[in-house]
């Protein structure tokens, strides 16, 4: 540590600013994000390890990298972060609108069709939030990576935060009637493996394996095909178009099924996949957490 260190406002703002960095794993995406130049990144973190007296980081042209020192500070600007965002909520106004940041998470395919237009419909209602999704399709580490919040579908939970589910969804067989009239439908759950399935590479999917439930209880099928993909949006077009069997919630095809552009297979299968509001346990009283979630289980009630 410096000899002349001495806590202030501008280390606050460097934390933070460092916390970015290492979210983000470089300075012109933290630029990018934050609306500041490349040069004001680099002098802020300049400035932070001559005030600490230790670097912080290995930079080369195309990797970022904490050092040792680095690791321990960056612990501890997430604790002071959420200190500081705790304190906001102590001081405030019990039964106080909800304002200030709230970051949250979710799939692409379920963020863009449900829960984009939900905080669309949670902002007009708190205008004093501000609401940033990204939308990942990969497992999230919520406290590392920074946000409050994460929306899961049918994912197992980590014992050291909070799970709230806040709907219930299954995914279901199907395919279309052009596929299923060239190869004919499956009358067992083993016929599977033999037909075209058409695989996803989601954050709880293990690829190319089908965990569902049936009459006999939990059953598991391996399944292939000419098309994968991690992208759900693309699996239930690759199904209409007549490419494969598809798993896929039921939130995703129910429009489908109706039109009568998908049809249900083996429908006496499902998996299970409900929706869950995931959070660390400090943040469950954060107003802004607290509302979202309650808002998000009224709205995919709907």
């Amino acid at each position: 540590m410096h000899p002349d260190f001495k806590p202030s406002r501008s280390l606050l703002e460097d934390l933070n600013l460092f916390c970015a960095v290492v979210r983000k794993q470089g300075f012109a995406a933290t630029a990018l994000e934050l609306g500041v130049s490349n040069a004001f990144v680099s002098k802020r973190i300049a400035m932070l390890e001559e005030t600490l007296g230790v670097r912080l980081l290995h930079r080369t042209t195309r990797t970022l990298a904490l050092t040792d020192h680095g690791t321990v500070v960056h612990q501890w600007a997430q604790r002071i972060r959420e200190d500081v965002d705790q304190l906001g909520e102590a001081i405030s106004q019990k039964g106080s609108a909800p304002r200030g940041l709230l970051r949250l998470c979710t799939s692409s395919g379920f963020g863009r069709n449900r829960i984009a237009p939900a905080m669309s419909a949670l902002i007009r209602q708190y205008p004093q939030l501000e609401v940033q999704l990204e939308l990942l399709d990969r497992p999230v580490d919520l406290i590392a990576e920074g946000f409050h919040l994460d929306i899961r579908v049918g994912q197992a939970q980590e014992p050291h935060l909070i799970a709230r589910r806040i709907a219930a969804n299954q995914r279901v067989l199907c395919g279309a009637p052009d596929y299923l009239a060239r190869h004919g439908a499956p009358a067992q759950l083993a016929d599977l493996a033999r037909h075209q399935c058409i695989v996803i590479r989601e954050r709880d999917q293990d690829v190319g394996r089908w965990k569902l439930r049936g009459p006999a209880g939990e059953e598991t099928v391996r399944v292939k095909g000419p098309l994968s993909t991690n992208n759900g949006e693309l699996v239930h077009q690759w199904g209409i178009d007549g490419h494969g069997i598809i798993l896929r919630s039921i939130w995703d095809v129910g429009h489908s099924l109706a039109d009568g552009s998908l049809v249900r297979v083996l429908p006496a299968y499902h998996q299970q996949a409900d929706v869950w509001a995931i959070y660390p346990a400090r943040l469950g009283t954060m107003a802004n957490v607290r509302v979202c979630v309650g808002f998000l289980e009224s709205w995919l009630a709907r």
